[in-house]
């Protein structure tokens, strides 16, 4: 079949000024991209794009040897194992460190998660680069050849004609056999992304099978750990998580069960409460930014609606407003924390296991298989679980799961007429002037400020968008019932390259495609019957030709891209920011520290990124071609600057161990599918017949075989440490077996709102000779209230009186306020506490302290005794990290008033029926070190030793009755009925239960 006479652009369009502003409005709908490309474009935007980046790369090596703290933060704060290679002062000295380092390296530094991140990008870079072997030696040389020069030549003046022929928008009628050159082309495009993709899942699988033999992981709590969904009401104890796992698959041991315990509000009045500290501090830094010299006023504020009664009227000084309130909330969270107790059961529940084979292999029987309806799955890391959705069922997960998935829709929908808008006028500020009579005369007059305010509003307007997205995406996504923060960012990046891919490729690059085809329609029906209308609306060629021009705007769009990439390196953002709130705002201490720590890099947005770029250049690969090399140099050159960032600057704030890769496989097969789709269209419209066409359909078919072929072979490799464990029968009943002491799975794994520790306003150093005139009270919260959860059951001590606990301390140790010199507004001094921990710390692996992680000594994970308990005590407030020092040169506690006590509900008393767990273990003898009770013993960490700072010395002695008890094993020790933390678990009588088998055979 012949192709369709190529046409020229629509004369009636080609004066738009002798037209009307509707006529106009109807052309620039009809081709938004008219006149915004043209050849000197193309170098103009390559040239600008390379040469800013290389200033803006320059300007970096410049400031970076002066500025570590913004450029290598993971050099200082880093423990020795996880430091980057040092890099020196020199000019471009920090090229080499980067580029020598190889992937274990960047495993062992960095993450994996930000390992996997690298290895896609390289794998983007090396796949653009083999495919612009194609598009540059194979496919320009066949659209030129297949070109309708004539035509062009007299439609296309200069420079632009090149281009133009460098696509198959005007093919010529006599050489239409080149068109099976892109044919053969999709096929080896296909082909080469699958193997890129199966290559490097195999690659992924091995990095996955190396995290599993770690030692962090074999030493993690969270490896041998299951997490159970959806128990029924008669399952919801201790015991009843076991019988759950049992009936899945019988292990040679039993786990250590925790069933989830109702917090109540206890989250939503600890958030109030950061809240409150947060606005104190606000308040106190503006109204104390000139200690010297106070304003005559005092702050004052709206009080909020529900506590405006007690409060005397609307408007109430602020600092007194928000102490009180902050008093308040103190003491009701106290009276909640007591108020937890086992009997409220949430249908949520954790079982961890003496061995990682065990739990893995669990975990992979329970796939097939729902014990009265649970969902049994491997659990995450303890900080990357989403509590407030754990306790939700199947019916609201899904209920929500909808919601979420129909408001995103509403959302992808009504975006785009604004992306219309943007595309056709904040991008020309001159086509808004053209159909806008009473603007055309401000505009011509004052042309160079417009041209700048359409050089800046375009693309900040834009960049604005783009934050703004992941946030809303976020927020749906903990509302639609996602159970990790893991799960929620895979979801953030679906949704993010759906939406791109439709609003940003599919509508922006079609848009005006459709319209002109349903224009011909309506006009060609005045004359002729609909079906001739439509058939001389001639639909495949106008979707060719608009493709074709759309694609020099994906060509200049690509270039800039550049732009971003240095931009990143050089933490432009981040710096003016930083640089605006010093200099105009009144900055609080805990806002100074946190600028000071490393940032979180966020892998859905970059994913998002990523994946969008591939796809754009995939579905214009043989439309035009010069967008594959282009989009190789941007990954060659951002390869490269990400790794810098990852090694030296970014963390890893919730470490998933890998888990993003198969959402990005998947989303390159659908890129790649989508390709075939637009180059089957764009064919049709070339050539005017189906019959190539044909052959563009098993490659689509040869991408969906290598999804499920790779799925089959490597998932459950990268999901499970074993499928099935060897069950030896003697380890069933081994009376003289020494087992795991208590893994304190009640702590780490109950809600962190149960022990996390509370925030303590903090000020500057420079006013605090003032705050006896700005505060007028003492927070006067019970010292003697007790921490649920938490498992150290002492007082904080006083450090004026030695064997004296807070709550006897002189008045001055229980004032308000937290005080920081300015020398110390440094994370280093600070990234052990959790409020800071949490939020900038990543999972504490970069600093040496993984959250989870169970010690060699006591086999109980350390978080508690060294994460959550950074100073003087385990009170209910956050404490200082300086330790005991009370110079003037550390920052000090001014407050400390709310010393609550600290003690477990759930902790058994040692003696008669006293589970092993919880006893002194006779053999470890005397290690020179102060011991404590069974899991409970103190180390040679700092930190932990500071717990008991200002204490006085005492002894230990192992109760006489304790003294030669043998430790038995977990098959002694079943769970007599009642569950598995904190529950009696009493030795049977002779004649009562002796063996493991029993308890399975009560079922």
């Amino acid at each position: 079949m012949t192709s369709q006479a190529p046409t020229a652009p629509d004369p009636s369009c080609s004066n738009r000024d002798s037209l009307s502003g509707g006529d106009q409005l109807l052309c620039l709908i009809q081709d938004p991209y008219s006149g915004t490309f043209h050849a000197d474009a193309f170098w103009a935007s390559l040239g600008t794009s390379i040469g800013i980046m290389i200033l803006i790369t320059l300007a970096f090596s410049a400031m970076r040897p002066r500025n570590t703290i913004v450029y290598a933060p993971k050099v200082k704060y880093a423990d020795e194992k996880h430091a980057p290679p040092k890099i020196g002062k020199g000019f471009f000295e920090w090229i080499g460190p980067v580029f020598q380092a190889k992937e274990p390296l960047l495993v062992e530094k960095t993450g994996l998660d930000a390992a996997i991140f690298l290895r896609f990008t390289r794998m983007l870079r090396n796949l653009f680069l083999v495919l612009s072997v194609i598009g540059v030696l194979v496919l320009i040389p066949a659209n030129v050849i297949g070109s309708n020069k004539g035509f062009i030549s007299g439609n296309f003046k200069g420079s632009q004609s090149y281009f133009v022929t460098m696509t198959p928008q005007y093919p010529n009628p006599q050489r239409l056999s080149y068109i099976w050159v892109h044919v053969v082309a999709v096929w080896a495009i296909d082909m080469i992304v699958a193997f890129f993709l199966w290559r490097n899942y195999g690659a992924v699988v091995r990095l996955r099978r190396q995290y599993f033999d770690s030692p962090e992981y074999l030493m993690s709590l969270h490896s041998r750990t299951l997490m159970v969904t959806d128990i029924p009401p008669a399952d919801r104890t201790d015991e009843g998580i076991l019988r759950l796992a049992d009936q899945v698959e019988h292990t040679a041991s039993l786990p250590r069960a925790v069933i989830g315990r109702n917090v109540k509000v206890l989250p939503d009045m600890i958030e109030e409460h950061d809240e409150a500290v947060r606005a104190l501090e606000s308040v106190l830094a503006k109204y104390l930014k000139n200690p010297d010299k106070l304003p005559a006023k005092r702050p004052s504020m709206r009080a909020s609606k529900k506590y405006r009664a007690n409060n005397g009227g609307d408007n109430v000084d602020a600092i007194d407003y928000l102490t009180s309130r902050i008093r308040e909330l103190e003491l009701e969270i106290n009276h909640v924390r007591e108020s937890i107790d086992k009997r409220n059961a949430m249908p949520f529940g954790f079982a961890s296991y003496e061995r990682i084979e065990d739990a893995h292999t669990v975990a992979f029987a329970a796939k097939k298989k729902h014990p009265q309806g649970t969902t049994i799955r491997l659990a995450p890391r303890p900080n990357d679980l989403i509590w407030q959705n754990l306790p939700l069922s199947k019916k609201q997960r899904d209920w929500r799961r909808l919601w979420n998935n129909f408001w995103i829709l509403i959302l992808t929908l009504l975006w785009i007429a604004p992306n219309a808008l943007i595309a056709i006028f904040l991008s020309n500020i001159a086509n808004l002037a053209s159909i806008w009579p009473a603007f055309r005369p401000n505009f011509q007059r004052h042309q160079k400020i417009w041209s700048a305010v359409q050089g800046i509003a375009s693309p900040a307007l834009t960049s604005l968008i783009y934050l703004i997205l992941p946030i809303i995406f976020r927020r749906l996504s903990i509302r639609s019932g996602d159970t990790t923060k893991t799960s929620r960012e895979r979801h953030v990046t679906t949704k993010l390259y759906a939406f791109f891919v439709f609003n940003n490729l599919i509508v922006f690059s079609v848009f005006s495609v459709v319209y002109g085809f349903v224009s011909a329609v309506i006009k060609n029906r005045k004359s002729e019957d609909a079906w001739h209308a439509v058939v001389e609306g001639q639909f495949f060629y106008k979707l060719l030709a608009g493709l074709s021009n759309v694609s020099y705007f994906w060509v200049v769009w690509l270039l800039q891209r550049q732009l971003g990439a240095a931009a990143d390196l050089a933490q432009i953002i981040n710096l003016v920011w930083v640089w605006f709130c010093r200099t105009f705002m009144a900055p609080t201490p805990r806002q100074e520290i946190e600028w000071t720590a490393p940032p979180p890099f966020d892998y859905a947005v970059y994913y998002n990124y990523f994946l969008f770029y591939a796809t754009v250049a995939l579905c214009f690969a043989t439309l035009q071609p010069l967008v594959i090399p282009i989009t190789a140099l941007y990954f060659a050159v951002d390869y490269w600057l990400k790794k810098y960032l990852l090694l030296y600057i970014l963390i890893t704030k919730t470490e998933s161990g890998g888990q993003y890769w198969r959402i990005l496989f998947n989303r390159m097969i659908f890129a790649v599918c989508l390709s075939n789709v637009i180059m089957g269209l764009v064919i049709r419209g070339a050539d005017g017949g189906w019959f190539k066409v044909y052959f563009m359909i098993p490659p689509a078919f040869l991408m969906l075989g290598v999804k499920y072929w790779c799925a089959g072979m490597f998932d459950n490799q990268m999901i499970y440490y074993t499928k099935a464990t060897l069950k030896d029968p003697e380890n069933l009943a081994e009376p003289g077996k020494k087992v795991r002491k208590n893994d304190r799975v009640a702590n780490r794994f109950g809600h962190p709102a149960l022990y996390k520790p509370l925030m303590t306003p903090m000020v500057h150093a420079k006013a605090r000779h003032v705050l006896g005139q700005v505060y007028r009270g003492r927070l006067e919260s019970d010292a003697g209230a007790k921490t649920g959860y938490s498992d150290i059951a002492m007082d904080p001590m006083s450090h004026g009186q030695p064997g004296k606990t807070a709550r006897f301390a002189p008045p001055a140790e229980k004032e308000m306020f937290e005080v920081v010199p300015e020398s110390q507004l440094d994370f280093e001094n600070f990234k052990n506490r959790a409020e800071f921990a949490d939020a900038l710390g990543g999972n504490g692996e970069l600093y040496g302290r993984p959250d989870d992680l169970i010690s060699e000594r006591s086999s109980t994970p350390r978080s508690f005794l060294g994460r959550h308990s950074s100073g003087p005590g385990n009170s209910s407030r956050a404490t200082s990290p300086a330790g005991s020092s009370r110079s003037a040169s550390a920052h000090q506690r001014v407050g400390s008033g709310n010393s609550y006590r600290s003690e477990s509900p759930y902790r058994r008393p040692v003696g008669e029926g006293t589970h092993p767990a919880y006893r002194d273990d006779p053999s470890q003898g005397d290690l020179g070190q102060s011991r404590g009770r069974g899991l409970y013993q103190m180390s040679n960490d700092s930190s932990e030793n500071r717990l008991l700072n200002g204490a006085q010395p005492f002894g230990h002695a192992t109760p006489p009755d304790e003294v030669g008890r043998e430790a038995y094993g977990l098959d002694r020790w079943r769970m007599g009925g009642s569950g598995y933390v904190g529950v009696p678990a009493r030795e049977e009588e002779e004649g009562g239960i002796t063996g493991y088998d029993y308890y399975r055979g009560r079922r």
